[in-house]
């Protein structure tokens, strides 16, 4: 599966993603990182990956086939790895 990440999801989750065979864009560290949420929602459809993200922002798309949501009330490294 073809992913991207943004930057507020842990390494640990992206290191797992990549070890089980998906390819997985860190937005974390390029020149996208830090992009208003309509632009990285842009990226993910042109690149077409899901995007995993724990921003409200993207609530509205929640129902697209593209969107992976982690909510968390107290978003933890730990406890948004482990789900």
């Amino acid at each position: 599966m073809k992913i991207l990440v943004d930057e507020n999801i842990p390494r640990m989750t992206v290191d797992h993603l990549r070890g089980v065979g998906h390819d997985v864009i860190d937005i974390r560290g390029t020149a996208g990182q830090g992009l208003p949420d309509p632009d990285l929602w842009i990226l993910a459809i042109q690149e077409e990956r899901m995007l995993i993200t724990t921003d409200k922002g993207f609530t509205e798309h929640r129902e697209d086939q593209h969107f992976a949501f982690a909510r968390r009330r107290r978003p933890r490294k730990r406890s948004l790895h482990n789900g």
